[in-house]
């Protein structure tokens, strides 16, 4: 993030919005720096791109004071460049108390943090869960990070976990956490997190819970799996393959559960009256192109989107799982920017929308591309969901205004349309997307019933605060 600041020789005098800026943003980013002098400029800003790209990677505040900001800035000697990455591909890891759980384990769960995302590449961690024979979940920033359509993945662990797939952690005697912080959300939630050992991996010191008994190794985790997968294949050991067949054959049953499931909803909605969100994700799976990313936020019904597999597959983005209202609305702007080749969804609730529809709507002749799928409840559905919980008053508090009429947005580049008919609902996704093809933004409304809530949330009872 490049940011103005007041000019050296008027800071401390009240300067037009001055701010101690670097203080505010240092605790939020991998970096804070203020350039002081024009000399400063270059080399700033190559620390701030290297501190950027990590690892770990992660963001960056650089400000430039307007006096430095509107000098002239010389470039001499040779174009500065990134650090050269040096990629490691290590031989089997040495015994230690990681590995030896690993071995031990006959019914592991390998799950998939953020920081995993760009990293796996050659799928390096859906070997290690064959090898293991582990079922392999991600957390909901970590979605993305590994192929949803492998026939060992089950979903977003935690709050947003399908009951079968609760079930498997149940019965689990081991977690391998590559590259994740094991937040709030992951472990609690309506989950069951087992007594069992955690072997945790990350790069970042302040990544590795201490909350969880176990070995924590401080590293690269795409190393740590391509060493535990090659000292799994050395090991002659022919009864941990035996071992842990039993609970290959539960991961898959708990598979089909949960693809029945997701018929079963799918049936069940077909018989109600507008169109209901697993119906509405139904229909953006089949419709959607490669590649693609589907960047969600955190509201009640916008959650749906998290819910395995009632969505499956292309990328994903959570701004920061727990989002702000409305940053994940805005930062699928910044996505389509990062990713032009790819197909961009926001799926988002209106709560959201409003939050970020300025945004929205200024960047749409500039920066279009971006289909945004609005789920309409009038209002903010999860904070009515806590009222509802709490037995509050819905009249004396009121948090949604059911069947308000959706927010209105126009312009010649926005594609807008309220969508209510099922019957046309593939067809309305479809003219949207060709709309967003041609750099265009699309928004669909689409109104939605306040008890559309989705099935983990439902079953669980649980309603975080």
């Amino acid at each position: 993030m490049l940011a103005a600041g007041v000019p050296e020789r008027r800071r401390g005098s009240g300067g037009f919005q001055e701010l101690d800026q670097v203080a505010v943003t240092a605790p939020l980013v991998r970096w804070a720096h203020r350039v002081g002098h024009p000399d400063r400029v270059v080399p700033a800003t190559v620390t701030a791109l290297t501190r950027a790209v990590g690892p770990p990677p992660g963001p960056v505040y650089l400000e430039i004071p307007d006096d430095v900001r509107t000098a002239e800035i010389l470039l001499t000697g040779p174009q500065p460049t990134l650090p050269e990455p040096l990629i490691l591909e290590p031989g089997p890891v040495s015994p230690g108390p990681a590995l030896e759980a690993i071995r031990a384990s006959r019914r592991p769960v390998v799950l998939v943090g953020g920081g995993m995302r760009h990293r796996n590449a050659d799928g390096v961690v859906e070997r290690f869960a064959e090898r293991l024979g582990a079922a392999l979940f991600t957390t909901a920033s970590g979605r993305g990070a590994v192929d949803e359509r492998h026939p060992l993945f089950c979903g977003v662990a935690g709050l947003y976990a399908a009951a079968p797939a609760r079930a498997l952690w149940s019965a689990c005697d081991l977690v391998v956490s590559l590259a994740g912080r094991l937040e709030e959300t992951v472990v609690e939630g309506g989950t069951p997190w087992p007594p069992v050992t955690v072997v945790q991996v990350n790069i970042d010191p302040g990544g590795l819970s201490a909350e969880f008994s176990g070995p924590r190794v401080l590293g690269d985790a795409r190393h740590a799996v391509l060493g535990w997968t090659r000292a799994l294949d050395e090991d002659r050991k022919s009864e941990h393959a035996d071992a842990t067949e039993t609970w290959a054959n539960k991961i898959a049953v708990a598979r089909k559960a949960m693809s029945l499931e997701v018929k079963a909803e799918l049936v069940r909605a077909a018989t109600l009256p507008g169109i209901r969100i697993a119906e509405l994700l139904a229909a953006l799976d089949a419709t959607a192109g490669e590649p693609r990313v589907l960047v969600q936020e955190n509201g009640l019904q916008d959650m749906w989107s998290y819910c395995f597999p009632f969505h499956i597959g292309g990328g994903s983005i959570v701004p920061s799982e727990q989002t702000p209202l409305g940053f994940g609305a805005a930062a699928a702007i910044g996505v389509k920017r990062a990713a032009p080749d790819h197909e961009v969804t926001a799926f988002i609730g209106d709560g959201a929308f409003l939050a970020a529809r300025a945004d929205i709507t200024v960047t749409a002749p500039a920066h279009g591309g971006v289909l945004y799928v609005v789920l309409c409840n009038g209002g903010y559905g999860w904070l009515d969901a806590q009222r509802a919980r709490l037995g509050l008053d819905a009249e004396r508090y009121p948090f949604t205004r059911p069947g308000a009429p959706p927010p209105v947005v126009d312009g010649s580049d926005i594609h807008y349309r309220v969508l209510r008919d099922k019957d046309a609902l593939t067809d309305e996704i479809l003219a949207a997307r060709r709309f967003c093809s041609q750099g265009g933004t699309a928004v669909l409304m689409v109104p939605v019933a306040p008890d559309d809530i989705a099935p983990p949330l439902r079953d669980a009872g649980v309603i975080p605060q």
